[in-house]
């Protein structure tokens, strides 16, 4: 029989702060000291510089949120479904064992030793939200809300920082490329219309570039940043295990679905880390903002296209140019499209 622990090692306030509150605060000040980076050029307004850091910082915050959302209230549901008994529930319990008959529901008393199915009524606990949580095992709430918290902490530092294994880019994607840039060379949010390749192409040939110069590892003190997280929701599961509050089962299972949501959350606001620059997906276009419909392609009108006036990156610089249908548009020439 486990002991119940009064004091847990790892409560839950503590666990609101380090997962929560503490990549909250983190995200805020690494999106005001870090964004736009060193990719703007001098003379980009100052405004447009506000308006991209309000967008890292909101999607920032989005993604974070959302996964503890979803963490907790999968957490939570599933908690409620199975009811699954946590190891010190005989300690919480303090059954009256003396008087096993009474609260016998069945079982096999003729086998050796006695297999009896007994009912929660033979607790001596009186304290029945401490019974109630005795059957809270599955899943282990902890171990999802401080992976969901910290992985995405992990994710959004190694997206900023640049931490990431090196690996051959296709030449068309390459991270020299201005299109992973913050601005274009006349300060625009978006960059110019012209194609990345022919850009790039005419900076660099990389075909004369030997393979292993082509990338290379970071610098290995910045591995420490998304490490420090990742180690946080490490012990932060194992207090539960050493709590006895959980069974080995409930802590991977939690475990893994927190990493999951965050990895879910982070990629639906951010580009991948590898190939993205370190930034955040552009906001959706203010005539999809609520959906597309059927038969249109993505949340952005005219993806080749400069932006419309209203989009919140766009600094009011360039005239909108939209057509009502994605399919119809393409197969248009460009004194066809009509412009706003």
């Amino acid at each position: 029989m486990f002991p119940y622990v009064e004091h847990e090692k790892i409560s839950t306030t503590v666990l609101f702060i380090v997962s929560l509150v503490a990549p909250a605060v983190i995200i805020f000040f690494v999106v005001m000291l870090l964004v736009p980076g060193p990719t703007a050029p001098p003379g980009t307004p100052k405004s447009l510089i506000f308006k991209r850091k309000l967008w890292e910082w909101n999607v920032g915050w989005l993604g974070l949120a959302l996964a503890l959302a979803l963490s907790f209230f999968l957490t939570q549901g599933m908690k409620n479904m199975f009811g699954k008994p946590r190891p010190d529930l005989l300690s919480r319990c303090d059954p009256d064992t003396q008087n096993l008959a009474a609260y016998a529901l069945g079982g096999y008393p003729n086998v050796r030793n006695g297999l009896t199915l007994v009912s929660s009524t033979i607790c001596r606990e009186k304290d029945k939200s401490k019974i109630d949580d005795g059957f809270s095992s599955f899943p282990s709430g902890h171990s999802s809300y401080s992976w969901a918290g910290m992985t995405y902490l992990a994710l959004f530092l190694a997206s900023k920082f640049s931490v990431a294994i090196p690996f051959l880019l296709p030449f068309a994607y390459s991270n020299n490329s201005p299109a992973a840039n913050a601005y274009s060379s006349d300060g625009s949010a978006y960059g110019s219309s012209q194609s990345p390749t022919k850009e790039f192409s005419s900076i660099v040939n990389y075909s004369h570039v030997p393979l292993r110069k082509q990338a290379a590892a970071p610098p290995t003190y910045l591995l420490i940043l998304p490490l420090i997280p990742i180690c946080a929701a490490i012990y932060i599961s194992s207090t539960r295990f050493s709590d006895f509050r959980h069974h080995g089962f409930d802590i991977i299972f939690g475990s893994l679905m927190g990493l999951l949501l965050a990895y879910t959350t982070f990629r639906l606001y951010h580009l991948p880390i590898r190939r993205g620059g370190g930034w955040s997906w552009a906001p959706r276009s203010p005539s999809r903002a609520f959906g597309v419909g059927v038969g249109r392609a993505g949340y952005i009108v005219n993806e080749d296209a400069p932006p419309r006036k209203d989009d919140l990156e766009s600094g009011g610089k360039y005239p909108a140019m939209e057509s009502s249908d994605a399919g119809l548009r393409d197969g248009m020439s460009s004194s066809q499209t009509q412009r706003i």
